[in-house]
């Protein structure tokens, strides 16, 4: 009985909010008999959602008490935080001062443990109790008039009832809920940085100012959070390739467009090489498209229709207009159009390394993770509606073993479901299409979530993340099924009843792009590639001017194995050449001096280990052989 208590009481501490019929609430929303009841602790994915809405609402009252006439418009939260966005008095700005005084006044809300207390309002007394708040104003009347979109709901839900939630007489905001019962339950929080937000994103719209902050169950999540961050910071991708001198991003070609450095370029050809010869043993069939095409082909793909805010604009030529591909399926399907197909060729796998381009906005780019030109490692794969469940089930297996092969370990995916309002197909495809996901994720042991009318009009997908060196998720590969495309292009194929048939069409984007991924892979490993991938696999350090010519006799010896490696000359003194070497994060330093010339052996400065002496070159050389087997793998 005593355990019992003890385990109520934690739960009780831990509580935030209850699920009940389906739905959040507040803990203090009455009950019924009959009701479905589930606690929402503070640790879970949902109660860190409440924590970080809930802290939101205390800064949105700290703004409002600290900057008289204040405007504050949408505050949610966002993974691993929240945000608010406000319009200041008289065209004034946040410093950073004033993120310390707004997160002191937050302090002394949540110390003064004011509970939160929901009310519901007709939208005529809410448009009265926010007169003074324009933006309030126009998520009520939106709401109201039934224009509301899903940034509306997160605010006040749907319907001609207004819910809003005061935390004292004075302070009070529009918000569906649930919150925590009361501000005490708060406290492990921290106020990040600040930004520009358009409100609604419309850049003709009012500029407003977005104060950024995380908040967390305990103060240890929170110090742990941060912790990553600062992590992440010495690993951003953007600072690396400056350091390694893998990449840039000239002022002179334009934001979102990157070139590429011998040594970033050697990485790229590597991860290109090793696709290509995954692909070639997988049964994929190499084809190559242009860069730009006549309109009419995004007429009949719908990407004109749906996609176009996303495209460059049109080129005006003396036989059409032609656009940049943001997308290399329109072209796939123009060949395997291009002759009539029978059943036999089934699955066709189509591969391509295809360089896209699409209009990112100035404000949402982000080094290689949004870029406005980029390649993707592109497949699409035709198949018969019987064979729809065992490709996906083998199109997985690719996908997990690829990623793996480039030191990928923990794995998560999203089953996107259908949406019956928006979409094309049968039940029985769509239905069919969609347990081969489902199928093929549990085969393979794949935790997954379903989000449900998720998927695009044509088809379900599951999106597979990765976990990385410091616990971020990361989503990475595709797989789409596609049963709009071939009806635009008209695709058929000739059954075993010589009877013409439809093709499913599958979409698998592996890396996502070239570009993303290699940014992903150079923030996992803080830059130290695996020796298999690394630009330079070992450098040479002769001790002394005398050791220079067998430092070059090994080098050669090592190129002439395969290997990348590179000399550098006792111009400096041998610390210095470590230390540079470490900085570069080469795998190998390979010291040589006297006793090295005359035994034929290598000092080996591992990365990461401790330094062997005596080494002969050609255990050195079975050792980077081993270690560098790309046929291992897969």
């Amino acid at each position: 009985m005593d355990l019992a208590r003890s385990i109520g009481a934690r739960l009780a501490k831990a509580s935030v909010a209850a699920v009940v019929n389906g739905d959040e609430v507040d803990l203090e929303r009455p009950l019924h008999d009959g009701d479905n009841v589930a606690i929402i602790t503070d640790a879970s994915e949902e109660g860190r959602h409440v924590l970080r809405h809930s802290t939101s609402h205390v800064m949105a009252q700290a703004v409002v008490q600290l900057f008289p006439g204040a405007k504050f418009s949408i505050g949610p939260a966002i993974e691993n935080g929240f945000y608010y966005d406000f319009e200041l008095p008289g065209g004034t700005t946040f410093s950073d001062e004033d993120l310390v005084a707004i997160e002191a006044r937050m302090r002394e809300i949540i110390k003064a443990d004011q509970p939160f207390v929901r009310d519901e309002l007709s939208p005529q007394d809410a448009l009265a109790l926010f007169a003074d708040q324009p933006y309030k104003r126009e998520i009520i009347e939106r709401v109201s008039s039934g224009s509301a979109d899903g940034e509306d709901a997160e605010e006040v839900g749907s319907g001609n009832t207004i819910s809003v939630y005061r935390n004292t007489p004075d302070f009070v905001d529009l918000c569906r809920g649930p919150h925590v019962p009361s501000t005490s339950k708060l406290g492990s929080f921290k106020l990040m940085k600040l930004a520009g937000a358009y409100w609604r994103g419309n850049e003709k719209g009012p500029m407003l100012q977005r104060v950024y902050g995380t908040a967390w169950e305990s103060k240890a999540a929170l110090d742990e959070h941060l912790h990553r961050l600062e992590e992440a910071e010495k690993r951003d991708h953007r600072k690396l390739a400056v350091e390694l001198d893998l990449l840039s991003f000239p002022s002179q070609l334009g934001a979102g467009l990157a070139v590429w450095h011998p040594k970033g370029g050697i990485v790229r050809k590597l991860m290109e090489d090793y696709s290509r010869a995954r692909h070639a043993n997988g049964g994929y069939e190499f084809v190559y498209t242009p860069h730009l095409s006549n309109g009419q082909l995004f007429e009949t793909s719908g990407h004109l229709d749906f996609y176009k805010d996303g495209m460059y604009p049109p080129m005006e030529m003396d036989n059409g207009t032609y656009y940049p591909k943001p997308m290399n399926c329109p072209m796939h399907c123009l060949i395997f159009g291009a002759r009539q197909r029978s059943y036999r060729e089934l699955p066709l796998r189509l591969y391509e390394l295809g360089t896209v381009y699409r209009y990112e906005r100035a404000g949402t780019l982000h080094g290689l993770m949004r870029i406005r030109g980029f390649t993707q490692d592109d497949s699409h794969i035709y198949c018969t509606e019987d064979s729809l469940q065992e490709e996906i089930a083998s199109l997985l297996d690719f996908v997990l073993s690829v990623l793996r092969a480039f030191g990928f370990t923990e794995f998560t995916a999203n089953l996107s479901t259908r949406d019956p309002q928006k979409s094309v197909g049968t039940d029985e495809i769509w239905d069919k299409a969609t347990e081969a996901l489902r199928e093929a994720l549990i085969r393979h042991g794949l935790p997954f979530k379903i989000k449900e009318g998720d998927a695009a009009f044509y088809g379900p997908k599951i999106d597979v993340d990765v976990r990385d060196a410091i616990g971020r998720s990361w989503q990475l590969s595709t797989i789409q099924c596609d049963f709009n495309l071939p009806e635009k292009f008209e695709l058929e194929y000739v059954g075993a009843d010589n009877a013409r048939h439809r093709p499913i069409m599958l979409h698998r984007a592996l890396f996502g792009s070239i570009e993303r991924f290699f940014g992903v892979l150079l923030e996992h490993y803080a830059g130290a590639f695996p020796t298999w991938l690394a630009p330079v696999q070992a450098r040479i350090l002769p001790v002394a001017e005398p050791h220079s010519d067998y430092a070059t006799s090994v080098a050669a010896q090592l190129r002439a194995s395969g290997f990348r490696v590179d000399v550098v000359e006792a111009n400096d003194p041998l610390g210095k050449r470590i230390r540079n070497a470490k900085l570069e994060k080469i795998p190998y330093v390979l010291v040589v001096g006297d006793n090295d010339v005359a035994n034929k052996t290598l000092g080996v400065n591992a990365r990461g280990a401790d330094v062997e002496r005596d080494v002969p070159v050609e255990t050195f050389l079975s050792r980077l052989a081993e270690e560098t087997n790309i046929a291992a793998l897969a």
